[in-house]
């Protein structure tokens, strides 16, 4: 239904990636193939070009949707129907800006500081002449292949180029004294191919699918369960983007707590905090001899120590609003100590078999 076309170039990688968390997956027979396929019976073609050239392309009908940056689509004043913006760059998800910059050590400080006729190099000389147009500045743009903040003072009075965090200008001796244009990722759809009712419900879902991967960067998906009493306590304390969600664990004695956040998630394996806090009397038998945990079947020799060193760690990184170390670990000694509900099928392995049997047998396994 739908020809697609994707930039090649420094957006490539962090488009191709998008569309795979999308499960629009970009498939080609090498990463210097300019033609792929996405399985999606949405999509019947897949081209990979320049950015530079996509908009075009675009307007006049050779494709139906593309993805390229908006400084494109001004630079060639493409007619086409945006269907919105993708905020992501090649490096992060903030926009890149189009700037006019000049050297540090000259003594303009805007736009309207500079001569008439003053040299100015830039990959964007439809955008640059009309903005010193604007400006009412006569300005001898040149059109740069690349380098762009290379060729001040030598060659040019000025640059316009882009930049995503201003480092490059800075390297290069350049200050930034405007800024043109604010620029993201967009994806944008031939007008005729919009206007047709199919076309257009595929692309909407299309944009739907990669918004749902950019909006779930850079939150988490926190998973817990929590005892029946303890429930309304923890959702009092649990961060989330409107409400978390609940639901009875199969069997009772507990729920199941599913509470979407803004933030970003860490692995700590509390198995590798256990010989870091290792002391002889955590590792004895039933005869007070030290058990090697080569003697062991079972991970609980490592689990026991371990969890609450791992515990410990994480309550000294990030705290609790309003509970004591004691506090957060005293449910799991009163479990210890009075026992707990379980399902039916752990309770049938406990009650016989070979669980019940190793349990037994495991020094370990038993309170003590």
């Amino acid at each position: 239904m739908l020809k697609i076309v994707l930039p090649k170039g420094s957006l490539e990688k962090a488009t191709m990636e998008l569309f795979d968390e999308a499960d629009l997956t970009v498939r080609r027979s090498s990463e210097v193939d300019y033609r792929a396929t996405i399985d999606d019976p949405r999509v019947d073609e897949v081209r990979i070009l320049r950015p530079q050239e996509i908009p075009g392309y675009v307007a006049d009908g050779l494709f139906d949707v593309g993805v390229a940056g908006r400084d494109w689509i001004e630079e060639t004043s493409s007619d086409v129907v945006s269907l919105g913006q993708l905020k992501y760059s090649k490096a992060t998800a903030k926009p890149v800006k189009i700037v006019l910059a000049v050297p540090a050590d000259s003594a303009y400080e805007s736009i309207t500081d500079l001569p008439q006729g003053v040299r100015v190099s830039s990959e964007y000389p439809e955008l640059t002449n009309r903005h010193f147009a604007a400006a009412g500045i006569e300005a001898d743009v040149r059109l740069s292949y690349g380098a762009t903040e290379a060729k001040a003072p030598d060659i040019v009075d000025a640059v316009v180029d882009l930049t995503e965090t201003g480092r490059a200008l800075k390297a290069a001796g350049l200050k930034i004294i405007d800024e043109i244009l604010t620029s993201y990722t967009e994806i944008f759809a031939n007008t005729q191919a919009y206007a047709d009712p199919q076309k257009r419900k595929a692309m909407e879902q299309i944009k739907t699918l990669l918004d749902g991967v950019l909006d779930a960067r850079g939150r988490v998906l926190m998973k817990l369960n929590v005892g029946a009493t303890e429930l309304d306590q923890v959702i009092s304390v649990l961060p989330s983007m409107k409400a978390p969600t609940v639901n009875e664990l199969w069997g009772g004695g507990g729920f199941a707590v599913w509470a979407p956040a803004e933030g970003k998630a860490s692995t700590l394996d509390f198995r590798e905090l256990a010989p870091a806090g290792y002391e002889p009397h955590l590792y004895l038998d039933e005869q007070g001899e030290v058990v090697t945990s080569r003697s062991l079947e079972t991970p609980l020799a490592v689990g026991v120590p371990g969890s609450p060193a791992g515990l410990f760690d994480l309550y000294s990184q990030h705290g609790s609003r309003r509970l004591s170390f004691e506090d957060l670990c005293r449910p799991a000694i009163r479990l210890a100590e009075q026992g707990f509900l379980v399902d039916p099928w752990l309770s049938r392995g406990l009650r016989g078999g070979s669980v019940r049997r190793r349990l037994e047998a495991d020094p370990s396994a038993r309170a003590r």
